[in-house]
């Protein structure tokens, strides 16, 4: 099965819950898309659901992502 994005397509990911990164798609492979990240020396390696073809949207999915509340022990 061939992913949603191509080789070169710029994609971005919401990292750490809330800041959002801008990334280039190196390869698609196995459910897995490898990310360059194009800002910053590195990449990863995620499933599609965690890739947003625009900024905007990308904001969008910070919002719906949602946070463990943790309990005092």
């Amino acid at each position: 099965m061939a992913g949603k994005y191509k080789p070169g397509d710029t994609v971005y990911i919401v990292s750490s819950v809330k800041w959002i990164k801008e990334a280039k798609v190196l390869k698609y492979s196995g459910g897995f898309y490898t990310l360059q990240f194009t800002d910053t020396v590195g990449g990863i390696k995620l499933r599609e659901s965690r890739r947003f073809p625009t900024e905007e949207e990308a904001k969008k999915g910070v919002g719906e992502r949602k946070t463990c509340k943790r309990t005092p022990m």
